[in-house]
């Protein structure tokens, strides 16, 4: 890269570390630390969020997948957009999450179902998470040295550094800077304001590869695949293995189950000022990453036009020589696996001029850090709130804790440097995070689930249903990371009849699945991680609901712990509203549009215009399917068509229109949450902790609280 790359890089990085230095003088209890104060307003919440969920992992995660199976598979979520669209509208956990007021998840399953199963779930929780988020920063950190073109090892006073670790290093203490500066409140100031100039960047870069490839070229080379391996028809993807249709549907399923179940970026879903915003940031989540998907689509397209067309066949031997000399690691498995997950971003740092090199860096970089920041505190935060906390049974001071809490933060990040530095990867990015996930991913749905609307739900429930998951997964993970050493060489040489027999089993099975291919191989286990994932979700369901319905003897009180009725707060921005205006559930604006009492005119044509989009491309996209079966079926150049207009034209506009909207409305909510930050009394009880299945905070606010727990004195200390 050049010095004007690394200039465009190095400004708008200090520019944001500026920013997040002086919000830290605002930090001044423990929930603005852990929640950001409950002051964000919904395009606060947007950005930042698609900011700290799509991270640099995902953007090279993503590249991955779409090199390998196209596009033809991402159709298939279609099915996603009108799902997505009725969680967003009701508020499905979002809404009743946010009455809990609680500032970890873990805190919310202190009050539904028992501290012990708190203290199980959030060791759970940060088991699976922290080894999930460890594989980031190598991840992160070798895309930097490939795409920088950084030398492998540099000297230092004589010995010989990897620069994978240094980077490593340097931008994990970057990252724990920004945390330890003032928690959840800096780390939501830093991405959003990233998040803003990113939408500049991503332009930059839509733009740039519009120029530099034609779409005859990018059309091409996407229809140049056999029978059954097709990049745009989605009905011609039988031998496609790991990501295929079976990967789409398990991910749909699992993002309605697990909604709020992952905790990377679990403060955000606290920090909104009130439970209807927190809906309303969800309602403009739709939108919120336009451009940056329409960035990593064209770009991943583009790559593989790059490699694959023959107008740049010249080109592509100094792609392959750049990989071989970039990566050498341990093993054969691990370093073909790192030759995949590098080789859309050598390849896009070819063919980019000389400033949209830096552009798209400077925005990987970005991502890279709010993605650090956001799993850093979350992680380090639920290890305190969630295990030490309980354990320790007395509450501490605001300054013992916010010590407390930077240790494990600090801590989270030491061993996310040693796992990277020394884990040896031999599956993709996503299966990897199916694996890791599904360890607490795989019960943790339903046990959300049930504790928000079931009142039958039970803490033996509860507890069968997250055991249940881990056992399944954990056994997952540990196969799939040994299969090829030393699990399989083992079944050659002791037990073929063994090996033999489960190969034959899992190709029949996969012969009568419409949606898999199972094949026994020496290199991987051929379950995928995702595959895992789907059972693990089925019978920890099963599991819940089963022991629940055997051991439940009291329906719980689900007013009080969504502070409804007469547990409502005064001081929680929202309306106190009478029983008898409540209009009932019949009322089709409340039930297609979300619609409820405190919708003003402006959130009325939000929700209007999420709803009509959202119908009008689910539409399209049923209408194609009836067509293509039913009428006539689409030619290579049809489907190529439907591509180009969808994928990339629609794209385009929402993305243009979305960014200048959210950058107007991402800047008015900041200074509205600054103002929000100088004049807020802060409680000193709001600390996470749960006296007697109600939070802390609520016995100074709540009367009905009090009066259900008579001997419990009413402290007034304010700060």
């Amino acid at each position: 890269m050049s010095w004007i790359d690394w200039l465009i890089v190095i400004v708008p990085l200090a520019a944001v570390g500026y920013i997040g230095w002086r919000t830290q003088r605002h930090v001044r209890a423990v929930s603005d630390f852990l929640a950001g104060g409950r002051v964000a307003g919904r395009y606060v919440v947007a950005v930042a969020v698609a900011e700290a969920q799509m991270g640099l992992v995902s953007v090279v995660a993503l590249f991955e997948m779409y090199y390998r199976s196209g596009f033809a598979i991402s159709f298939w979520n279609g099915f996603w957009t009108v799902i997505s669209l009725v969680i967003a509208l009701t508020g499905y956990i979002v809404y009743r999450y946010r009455e809990t007021r609680a500032m970890t998840l873990a805190q919310f399953f202190e009050v539904r179902y028992s501290r012990a199963f708190r203290i199980f779930a959030g060791l759970l929780a940060w088991i699976s998470g922290v080894i999930n988020y460890a594989l980031c920063p190598a991840i992160g950190a070798r895309f930097i040295v490939c795409y920088g073109g950084l030398p492998p090892m540099v000297e230092i006073a004589g010995l010989h550094v990897p620069t994978f670790g240094l980077i490593m290093a340097l931008f994990l203490i970057a990252a724990v800077a920004i945390v330890l500066l003032g928690g959840q409140l800096t780390i939501m100031v830093t991405d959003c304001v990233a998040g803003l100039f990113s939408y500049a960047m991503y332009a930059v870069v839509v733009a740039t590869i519009l120029w530099l490839f034609s779409w005859s070229q990018m059309k091409e080379a996407l229809l140049a695949r056999p029978p059954g391996e097709s990049l745009l028809n989605p009905f011609d993807t039988a031998k496609l293995q790991d990501f295929n249709l079976f990967f789409i549907f398990v991910g749909i399923a699992a993002n309605a189950y697990n909604l709020l179940s992952w905790q990377g970026t679990q403060a955000f879903n606290a920090a909104a000022v009130s439970p209807h915003e927190q809906k309303m940031g969800k309602v403009l989540g739709v939108w919120r990453a336009g451009m940056s998907m329409l960035m990593i689509v064209l770009l991943a397209v583009a790559a593989y036009t790059y490699m694959h067309h023959p107008a740049f066949a010249s080109q592509v031997a100094g792609v392959h020589h750049e990989l071989s000399s970039q990566i050498n690691l341990s093993t054969e498995a691990t370093t073909q696996t790192i030759r995949d997950q590098m080789l859309v971003p050598i390849a896009v740092k070819h063919f980019l001029p000389v400033g949209v090199t830096g552009t798209f860096f400077a925005a990987m970089i970005f991502l890279m850090v709010s993605t650090d920041t956001a799993y850093l505190h979350s992680w380090g935060s639920i290890f305190v709130q969630d295990v030490v906390l309980p354990i320790w049974g007395r509450p501490l001071t605001p300054r013992q804790q916010m010590w407390l809490l930077r240790l494990s933060i600090v801590s989270v990040a030491v061993f996310a440097f040693i796992f990277s530095l020394y884990f040896n990867q031999v599956t993709y990015i996503l299966m990897f995070f199916a694996l890791s996930g599904s360890i607490w991913l795989g019960g943790a749905g339903i046990v959300i689930i049930g504790g928000l609307y079931w009142r039958r739900g039970t803490a033996a429930g509860a507890w069968a249903g997250l055991i249940t998951g881990a056992t399944l997964a954990t056994a997952g993970f540990a196969v799939t990371q040994f299969w090829a050493d030393p699990i399989y060489p083992y079944l050659t040489a002791h037990h073929q009849g063994v090996l033999t027999w489960f190969s034959h089993t899992l190709e029949s099975l996969g012969d009568a699945l419409p949606f898999v291919y199972w094949q026994v191989t020496a290199d991987k286990f051929p379950i995928t991680g995702q595959e895992i994932y789907f059972l693990t979700m089925l019978l920890s369901s099963g599991s819940y609901v089963i022991v629940s319905l055997w051991t439940c003897k009291e329906s719980f009180n689900l007013e009080r712990m969504l502070h409804r009725g007469r547990y409502q707060r005064v001081d929680d921005n929202t309306p106190q509203v009478p029983s008898a205006r409540i209009k009932p559930l019949r009322n089709w604006k409340r039930i297609l549009l979300g619609f409820d009492e405190q919708f003003t005119l402006g959130d009325k044509i939000q929700s209007v215009a999420v709803f009509s989009y959202s119908m009008a491309l689910f539409t399209v996209f049923i209408s194609v399917i009836i067509w293509d079966r039913l009428i006539s079926r689409l030619s290579p150049d049809g489907w190529a068509t439907y591509f180009w207009i969808m994928n990339i034209l629609l794209a385009l506009a929402v993305g243009l229109v979305t960014s200048v909207w959210f950058t107007i409305g991402g800047v008015i909510d900041l200074r509205k949450m600054f103002h929000r930050l100088a004049t807020m009394e802060r409680n000193v009880l709001d600390d996470g902790r749960v006296v007697g299945h109600v939070n802390a905070e609520d016995l100074t606010d709540s009367p009905a609280s009090l009066e259900d727990h008579p001997t419990t004195a009413r402290p007034e200390q304010k700060s």
